[in-house]
């Protein structure tokens, strides 16, 4: 049994109230919310806890990871669509000895389906014969297309099968060393990731389905528990221990 927290949550969307849910289901106390409409004052509640969750939006995560490690409190962010900031918040974390893990999707079965995502690509990369591409439904409120899963689907088959050079969402494909991302958004989809190779003779799938954000949801709580007494940057790989 982890042992009891005191956890900041920042972002009070579906997804926070469904993190608390869980947080206090696994006896942790949740301290403060936080969002957009925060005060500076209602901030320095934060200095209080001993890990944030931060699920919010593209443009307000970074300055809410700056935030927290000013107050010196690991942070586990499920927020995606502003990693071409990560290197530098990365930087900045290791340079001010702070604690953050990120990722795409906190779900441990995706995580597990990035692992067999790779294992089967590799299985692919003398078998030119089949072509792949990914496709991605969310709910219309996501905002990223692609979504951040899809991102780290495509990252991890690039880099097992050399014959494809770039991911692409599918109306911008310009070659066949392009990855096709099909991104899609109806309403009531959590998130369905499916990774597709073809050939003339067979198709293969793999595909994860989220039936409720529960999953996402409780890997973000088990992160922060994971987190909390640590320095440094993370990911999901380093929390399962593939």
């Amino acid at each position: 049994m982890a042992k009891k927290l005191k956890i900041a949550l920042i972002g009070y969307g579906k997804m926070g109230k469904m993190i608390e849910q869980i947080a206090l289901g696994r006896g942790h106390d949740i301290i403060c919310t936080l969002s957009h409409m925060s005060s500076a004052n209602d901030w320095k509640a934060i200095s209080k806890a001993d890990v944030a969750i931060e699920f919010t939006k593209p443009d307000s995560a970074v300055e809410n990871i700056k935030k927290c490690f000013a107050s010196n409190v690991p942070v586990v962010v499920g927020t995606t669509g502003w990693y071409e900031k990560l290197d530098e918040i990365k930087s900045i974390c290791l340079k001010d000895k702070q604690a953050l893990v990120t990722a795409s999707n906190f779900s441990i079965g995706v995580n597990l389906f990035f692992h067999v995502n790779k294992i089967l690509a590799q299985a692919m990369e003398n078998l030119p014969e089949y072509n792949v591409e990914i496709e991605e439904i969310h709910h219309t409120q996501k905002l990223d297309a692609p979504s951040g899963t899809a991102i780290t689907i495509a990252e991890g088959i690039l880099s097992e099968l050399r014959r494809k050079i770039n991911w692409k969402l599918d109306t911008e494909m310009t070659s066949a060393a392009d990855l096709s991302i099909k991104s899609i958004r109806t309403d009531d989809v959590p998130g369905t990731h499916t990774v597709k190779y073809s050939s003339s003779i067979d198709d293969i799938e793999i595909k994860h389905i989220a039936h409720n954000r529960s999953g996402f949801a409780t890997g973000a709580v088990v992160a922060a528990e994971w987190l909390s007494d640590k320095k440094g940057t993370f990911n999901m790989s380093d929390i399962i221990g593939f």
